[in-house]
């Protein structure tokens, strides 16, 4: 969500206590039909939604009726130490309850093994009690819900089944099953804090202050109240708060928390620094540029905290399997309860007790936390290595890419030319090839001319040019200490009458010419040079089966180099904007429908091939605005490579969520057939419940840590 919906002006609100995934689904979905409040994503991962301040009411009366003691708090007054010391104490209740019950359940299976048989008056008090300490909050709440028409969530169907243990007088095992139930959700809520908590930690680069310049002292003040032209002090070891210009200091910064690039990036006088990198050695003064609220690391937190908004089908499909998956499983205990002993297939108490081990294993939470929480994984460790992914269903679309289509200049080449080669005619050096060139370029502003500048080391002295003409589309002319000079295409010597020789670029670069008072002096290679990486990555693509294709509005010749020197498959070149989209049409159209298409461009002057793939990349977006609205994945260093990243922790996150849906599907599925035929106790379900719950959320953590395999291969 972008914080708007439909002129609602909406803030973004934290679901405090929510732990439930299968709930936070059905407060979504709550929250979606009501039209006060509208189209709107709960976060699970972040335990965030964005509402209309207007709805907050209506809002905490739903999430009452769904998850009562979830409370919805703005997210700017949640204090993190007294959210802490409450989660502390609320932790050492739960565990002196669970201590308590278990010392009870202890003794009451004990006292029997040593030969002290407890009368009735005291075994049920002894057992109850323990029950009560470890199920009363389980019995309340299912309660409150059956009330409410919120049957088959998971309060409800432990409730049935241990107090159907006590009904068939099988009291050590539902006291057992409520403790080992409680205790498996306690040590789940623990590893999924823990890996919520690391997860937000990879977006933990918002910083909490900003050291503002005022008159002659330095203010510690919030980042928000800092306003565009005001200067901001930052100090070694501190984070730059806002985006904005060195104005004073030399100093190396640490831009990896935004582009994933561990090598320190040199700043000094008239260089832009971004939010979100933090300076390393020297003392800075940065005037301010940006508000907080558009600075880049405002936008990458944005982006990755709202990813969850855009479901991968993965996540849909899971979160509407679960709907009819927890009825069916209670629909089948329900007949194995009832029809065999009708069928005079032995006592009911038996199929009763098969019956409430099936209703024990129902629960989908396993699945419900783990899918989520794998792409929000992912998608967190993908930020982590420098690449924004919009939404989970982008991630998911990478993984089926076939297609991989690049512009030319700017992403698989630097878009800075330079003189490659001086060929000077026999009678000039080409020393004074290159000065005489330099010379008569010195005041064009075309990039070529530029290049012919810069590849010239010595000074230049404009006051040695005289008469000075630049001919559009042709080069320029020009008189230089007495000498009549020509610098330009081939056609504008051949206008003057002046011969040239048969010299070819061989689609290596772009031909400058040179004539000197009538004759031919010689001629410049200019040419653009490829980025690092670009090679490579192209040649891991190919070796994966991965179809390149570049699309360039530059010539034929160069276009032709350029692909046969990257190895890349297909290329068309002498394109404009919209040529580029209908080849991008052509390339679509031959595709199958689970196929896609991704495009990458530089993100400003690609925006309507980039909307239209399947997947638009913009590759080298770090403070680009039209990059990160144009792209659906944002690359935010200028490196090609960075492409194969974002493939490669795609592939990892499908294979990790797809390790939890057959490993908790096949374990409860199991476990439903052995406990029809009577081979699985309650205790064993619950671990079929809690136990697998818990290693899926464990192993959707993998994610975040993932590691990069390298630029030479794709991880499938």
């Amino acid at each position: 969500m972008n914080g708007e919906q439909e002129g609602q002006k909406r803030i973004k609100y934290r679901l405090e206590g929510l732990c439930c995934a299968n709930c936070a689904i059905k407060i979504e979905k709550a929250f979606c039909s009501e039209e006060m409040i509208g189209e709107t994503s709960l976060n699970f991962a972040t335990q965030t939604v964005y509402l209309p301040p207007a709805a907050l009411e209506l809002a905490q009366r739903i999430v009452d009726r769904i998850e009562p003691g979830v409370i919805l708090k703005p997210l700017d007054q949640i204090s993190r130490r007294l959210q802490k010391e409450e989660n502390a104490s609320d932790a050492g209740r739960q565990k002196v309850r669970m201590l308590a019950a278990g010392s009870l359940l202890a003794i009451g299976l004990l006292l029997p093994i040593i030969g002290v048989n407890l009368p009735r008056i005291i075994e049920y008090p002894l057992f109850l009690t323990a029950y009560l300490l470890v199920g009363y909050e389980v019995l309340v709440t299912a309660l409150r819900n059956m009330t409410r028409g919120a049957l088959f969530d998971e309060n409800f169907l432990m409730s049935i089944g241990t107090l159907g243990a006590i009904a068939i007088n099988q009291l050590p095992e539902a006291v057992g099953v409520m403790l080992f139930y409680t205790v498996g959700e306690y040590i789940q809520g623990l590893a999924f804090n823990r890996s919520r908590h690391s997860i937000q930690a990879l977006m933990d680069i918002r910083p909490d202050y900003a050291n503002l310049v005022h008159q002659l002292e330095v203010l510690k003040v919030a980042p928000e109240d800092v306003q565009i032209g005001q200067f901001i002090m930052v100090r070694p070891g501190e984070k730059v708060p806002l985006d904005g210009e060195v104005v004073k200091g030399t100093s190396f910064v640490d831009t990896s928390a935004l582009t994933g690039e561990s090598v320190p990036r040199k700043v000094e006088a008239g260089d832009t620094v971004l939010s979100g990198m933090v300076n390393s050695s020297g003392v800075l003064t940065v005037k301010v540029t940006r508000v907080y609220a558009e600075s880049s690391v405002q936008k990458v937190l944005d982006l990755v905290e709202n990813a969850s908004a855009r479901k991968a089908p993965t996540e849909k499909f899971i979160t509407t399997f679960s709907r009819y998956y927890t009825p069916t499983v209670v629909l089948i205990a329900l007949g194995i309860a009832i029809v065999p002993p009708l069928l005079g297939g032995g006592a009911f108490s038996e199929w009763i007790y098969r019956a409430l081990t099936i209703l024990v294993i129902s629960c989908p939470c396993a699945l419900v936390i783990s899918v989520p929480l794998g792409y929000f994984g992912g998608i967190g460790g993908a930020s982590r290595h420098g690449v924004l992914v919009k939404g989970a269903n982008y991630l998911e679309a990478l993984t089926k890419v076939k297609t991989v289509v690049f512009d030319k200049t700017g992403t698989l080449t630097q878009g800075v030319f330079e003189v490659v080669n001086v060929n000077p005619a026999k009678e000039f050096s080409s020393e004074f090839l290159m000065e005489i060139a330099a010379t008569a370029e010195i005041h064009s502003s075309h990039p070529i001319a530029k290049s012919i500048r810069n590849s010239y080391a010595l000074p230049l002295d404009p006051e040695v040019v005289e008469d000075y003409k630049e001919i559009s589309g042709k080069g320029v002319q020009a008189k230089i200490k007495g000498l009549e000079v020509l610098v330009g295409k081939a056609a504008l010597l051949k206008e003057a009458g002046i011969q040239i020789p048969a010299t070819q670029a061989n689609g290596q670069g772009t031909l400058v010419y040179v004539a000197v008072s009538g004759d031919y002096a010689g001629d410049l290679l200019i040419a653009d040079r490829l980025k690092s990486g670009a090679k490579e990555t192209i040649k891991a693509l190919e070796n994966s089966g991965i179809k390149t294709v570049m699309l360039t509005g530059d010539l034929q010749t160069v276009a032709q180099s350029v692909a046969d020197d990257l190895g890349i498959s297909e290329y068309h070149a002498d394109l404009l904007p919209q040529d580029k989209v209908a080849w991008l049409e052509k390339l679509m159209a031959g595709k199958d429908r689970s196929e896609k298409v991704i495009f990458v461009g530089d993100g400003i002057n690609d925006a309507p091939v980039l909307t239209r793939a399947d997947v638009g990349i913009a590759m080298g977006g770090l403070g680009s605005d039209a990059a990160i609205e144009a792209a659906d994945v944002v690359l935010m260093e200028d490196q090609p490579t960075k492409l194969l990243t974002a493939i490669n922790i795609a592939g990892f996150t499908k294979k990790i969520i797809w390790q939890n849906i057959f490993f908790a599907l096949g374990i409860k599925l199991g476990f439903v057939f052995f406990g029809a035929l009577g081979m699985a106790t309650m205790w064993e379900a619950v671990f079929a419940d809690v136990g697998v719950a818990l290693l899926a959320v464990l192993n959707a953590t993998r994610v975040s840590r993932y590691t990069s395999p390298g630029i030479d291969m794709i991880k499938n």
